[in-house]
């Protein structure tokens, strides 16, 4: 049996190794491990000395970008400067549209989880939600979420002093209408995210909008900046836009067709002034309307622009574009007779007629008492190609170039296609459809002496290019006949002015429902003033009058007339007539359906 070393052995082996004797030989130092034991553990502990030295290698050197990355998403913020929207202005500086300031409130939803409960209840209140809705919104997995926008300054002031972690404000900005409803459907309106959705604010979003700008912050695990990077981008702010509209005007026309409208029941109605000299629309008014300022409640009615999207087939206004052309072409004269009775005339299988037989009727008196038979057998006359050409030349079937969103080109058939019946119906105002916007410009062959120009919504600081289309005596010749249209034997008797000559068109309308014609009609009245200088081109639209008549010099002619009366005293236009006293017949004459 082995037995253990004794005192003087181990004494012995100190002494050795004082002499220089290896202490490997000492049997106290002896080691009892295999040598493929001993290699093994150095094996491994070599081995994670590599790996250590290896993720070190990784960490420090080969993910360094990403580590970086990992902990600017943490700590870095890219921070939004918003530019500011540019004003609409109306031709006289009054603002139409401008931006105020907000905030938008949004969260870090990891960094808010640590809130104390009561601070999330004051926050939802504050932002006039429920609880669960907070909760829902903070329950994201991403890294950031938006809790409301454009929220006003008191309200945003009082969330700032919560002091929540992870709450954080950002400045933006709300559109302000101060006309509300009276400009809704000129100027538009934007979203949340201040961009243009209807109107001028859609059309000149480019202009208006501006570049937003943004800097680069670092951010502490409270959301307070610790250090600004520095800039990214310089915000630029949008641009000021000038508009042709005239805030007063504007009011008028407001004003004068809502009354219209209530008083006779109507769906709906529009009305819009020309200038004649510039072509710039001082006035457009559509109804039903809307507050841009409170579009929590919209229907499609509301929203829908009357006077540049609807169509509707123009009726008796149409008549003196057909007459002017058979003057132009040298056919008729003004004194030129034609005979009307016995009121009715047929076309092949169809059959047309007036409201009332007029007998053998002067071509002036065709325009004054709004004959179709007389109209229909002067276009008769003349090829349908150049009648087509004369509604495509004055801009019946073309779109409008208004820049303005929604503008509809209205429907004129190829000429190849007209039958002697049609013929006769589109030369006065029916089997074609036009918007009101479109009937007003083209009135501006008559009030222009034979010119006609475009139409902006913005201030025209230039003379505008004109087209010429007839002569200026055929135009002239025009402008007598409309003359006689407002006076007592004419159609439109309710049009006239007082110290005002001014001149005009009725019109009315069966409508189009499903390609069929119902018991539902448009008065129209397209009418200038005045008749010695013409300064403006007032149009009226009423959809479906049910009460006190639904004919154009019963529903529309009177817009006319009041709009048109302050419209010339707010231009500072001069009164070209010495008559006062309008005379209305007990039982004025009436157009022609």
């Amino acid at each position: 049996m082995t037995r253990p070393p004794s005192r003087h052995s181990a004494a012995g082996a100190r002494v050795a190794a004082a002499k220089g004797v290896p202490f490997s030989t000492s049997p106290v130092l002896a080691v009892r491990l295999s040598v493929w034991r001993s290699r093994i553990v150095l094996f491994v502990l070599f081995s994670a000395f590599v790996a250590l030295a290896g993720r070190a290698l990784w960490l420090q050197g080969i993910s360094t970008e990403f580590l970086q990355k990992q902990g600017a998403s943490r700590y870095a913020r890219t921070l939004e400067l918003p530019a500011t929207r540019g004003k609409i202005t109306d031709r006289n500086g009054l603002v139409l549209a401008s931006s105020v300031p907000v905030k938008a409130i949004w969260a870090i939803p990891d960094d808010v989880q640590e809130a104390p409960k009561a601070k999330l209840q004051q926050l939802a209140k504050l932002l006039d939600m429920s609880e669960s809705e907070l909760n829902r919104k903070l329950d994201s997995d991403r890294n950031f979420v938006y809790l409301k926008r454009q929220v006003e300054k008191e309200t945003s002031d009082k969330i700032a002093a919560l002091m929540i972690p992870g709450i954080e404000t950002r400045k933006e900005y709300k559109r302000f209408y101060p006309e509300g409803d009276v400009m809704a459907h000129v100027v538009g309106f934007t979203n949340v995210e201040d961009a243009g959705q209807d109107g001028m604010e859609l059309s000149s979003q480019k202009s208006l909008a501006g570049r937003v700008g943004s800097r680069r912050v670092i951010k502490d695990r409270l959301g307070r900046i610790v250090e600004d990077i520095g800039s990214i981008r310089e915000p630029h702010d949008g641009s000021d836009l000038t508009l042709s509209i005239d805030s007063k005007i504007q009011y008028i026309a407001f004003t004068q067709l809502k009354e219209a409208v209530e008083k006779s029941k109507a769906k709906a109605g529009g009305i819009v002034v020309l200038d004649v000299k510039t072509g710039e629309v001082l006035a457009m008014v559509n109804l039903p309307t809307y507050n841009p300022n409170d579009r929590s409640i919209l229907t499609g009615a509301q929203l829908r622009n009357r006077v540049l999207t609807d169509t509707f087939e123009p009726g008796s206004t149409l008549k003196p574009f057909t007459i002017a052309l058979s003057l132009d072409t040298g056919r008729i004269k003004p004194s030129t007779t034609f005979q009307t009775s016995p009121g009715k005339m047929t076309i092949g299988t169809a059959t047309i007629g007036d409201s009332h037989a007029h007998g053998i009727l002067t071509v002036s008196q065709i325009i004054q008492k709004s004959s179709n038979i007389g109209t229909a057998k002067i276009a008769l006359q003349m090829p349908p190609q150049e009648m087509w050409e004369m509604f495509t030349t004055v801009g019946f079937g073309q779109q409008p170039k208004l820049g303005f969103p929604g503008a509809v080109a209205g429907r004129v058939r190829s000429f190849k296609t007209w039958r002697p019946i049609e013929q006769a119906t589109m030369s006065y105002g029916h089997g074609i459809s036009v918007s009101l916007i479109q009937l007003a410009r083209s009135y501006m062959i008559f009030a222009r002496n034979g010119d006609l120009i475009p139409l902006s919504f913005s201030k025209v600081t230039k003379p505008p290019v004109s087209q010429h289309v007839i002569s200026e005596k055929t135009a002239q010749e025009m402008r007598v006949m409309l003359e006689s249209v407002v006076g007592p034997e004419g159609t439109a008797a309710k049009a006239q002015v007082p110290g005002y000559r001014v001149g005009g068109k009725t019109g009315t309308a069966l409508k189009v429902v499903g390609g069929r014609y119902v018991n539902k009609y448009v008065a129209s009245f397209v009418g200038i003033a005045p008749m010695s200088n013409p300064r403006i081109i007032v149009a009226v639209m009423v959809d479906e009058p049910t009460a006190y008549g639904h004919y154009g010099g019963d529903v529309a002619a009177p817009v006319f007339a009041t709009v048109t009366a302050n419209v010339l005293r707010a231009l500072n236009v001069p009164p070209d007539s010495s008559v006062t006293q309008i005379v209305i017949p007990d039982n004025p004459l009436q157009e022609s359906l």
